[in-house]
């Protein structure tokens, strides 16, 4: 375990992406006296209203990383599908929180599965498609399953689920699909969803969020509730498990893990090595935002409190859910956080809301 001098008042951290997560981390650090600065090659970027300025370029632009490299004390990511090669120009550069090594195992999700089995955390089974008889044989084997891309899959893209052994043209479900390489996961008959949010700081000290349980539709998160539907010997395994993934990358910063309650025990569906939409509810609900806590993990200020002070809700709105909130603020229980997107489409994420529940003791 290493030390870090909190970086001062007034530094800047270089953010790369530009979108919703992006726009609320740099309200974070604004918070707390930092600056701003993101990489982001749309010109209306939903960060560019909270954060202090944009280098407009793509994500594997040498000379824009430079730059970006140059201003800023220390550099983040919002979204894992970064490009490794511009991690790695970054890590060369400057100070890049989570490693990259993190964000490499995230994006290929053969990688992931491999990695968290490796380190004694369950996951469903899995096998590595390439082919057209790959597809067949497996889902013989399996007995049905989810086929997934293994990069670039994310709120439900790059998925087909077979529910049985049965695929009448394999060929063409491969090349519907990009052409592979894929994962096909066992489908798993789970009791609940949900995820943990915990966070790890240079020295190794680890905090996790209570967990929330998780509904999806058509694979986008709809809802997340706290506290979940666990009992307490459930709860201590998850935080266990995630504690095990940040130690085991080496992990500065933020990290969302998502889990399947089984009859059997728990499942580790996958992680994203940033901020996560089922933790939004932080910011109202806890002294410190799962925001705030990044912010605080990447600088080297002390990590802060993870006690949750309500029970709450939160849910996503999606396309033109966001065009009327008035009825949500109706109810002095809700706070509503827009995105500040220019562009509404169905299915996109453009905003959520947090109620508060009955007062915890």
């Amino acid at each position: 375990m290493t030390n870090q001098a909190p970086l001062p008042v007034n530094a800047t951290i270089g953010i790369l992406g530009g979108g919703q997560l992006a726009r609320m981390l740099g309200a974070s650090a604004a918070k707390l006296g930092f600056r701003t600065v993101f990489l982001e090659p749309g010109q209306d970027a939903p960060a560019s209203q909270t954060c202090n300025a944009q280098i407009i370029a793509e994500y594997d632009d040498k000379t824009a990383l430079k730059e970006l490299a140059s201003q800023c004390d220390v550099i983040t990511y919002e979204f894992e599908n970064v490009p490794a090669s511009a991690a790695e120009f970054i890590t060369n550069n400057n100070t890049l929180y989570p490693p990259t090594i993190a964000l490499e195992t995230s994006q290929d999700r053969l990688l992931e599965k491999t990695f968290l089995r490796s380190n004694g955390i369950e996951v469903a089974p899995f096998e590595n498609i390439e082919t057209a008889d790959d597809l067949s044989k497996v889902l013989k084997a399996l007995d049905g399953g989810v086929l997934k891309t293994r990069r670039f899959g994310y709120d439900g893209k790059g998925q087909r689920v077979f529910k049985n052994e049965l695929c009448d043209a394999p060929a063409k479900v491969i090349e519907e699909m990009g052409g592979g390489p894929f994962v096909l996961e066992q489908l798993i008959a789970f009791k609940s969803e949900f995820s943990i949010i915990a966070a790890r700081n240079v020295s190794g000290k680890v905090v996790a969020y209570d967990p929330a349980t998780n509904v999806h539709e058509n694979g986008i998160l709809r809802q997340s509730t706290v506290p979940a539907s666990l009992d307490d010997n459930t709860i201590a395994r998850a935080k266990g498990v995630a504690e095990n993934v940040l130690n085991a990358l080496n992990y500065v910063g933020v990290i969302g893990i998502e889990f399947f309650e089984t009859d059997d025990g728990l499942l580790v569906n996958e992680f994203a090595p940033r901020v996560h939409n089922s933790g939004h509810w932080t910011e109202e609900v806890c002294a410190t935002s799962q925001f705030e806590q990044h912010i605080r993990a990447i600088t080297g200020l002390p990590l802060g409190s993870v006690q949750r002070h309500h029970d709450c809700k939160m849910g996503n709105l999606l396309g033109s859910e966001a065009d009327d909130i008035a009825h949500l603020l109706e109810n002095s229980n809700v706070s509503v956080t827009l995105y500040g997107k220019s562009q509404s489409r169905e299915g996109r994420k453009m905003g959520h809301f947090t109620e508060l529940l009955d007062i915890t003791s």
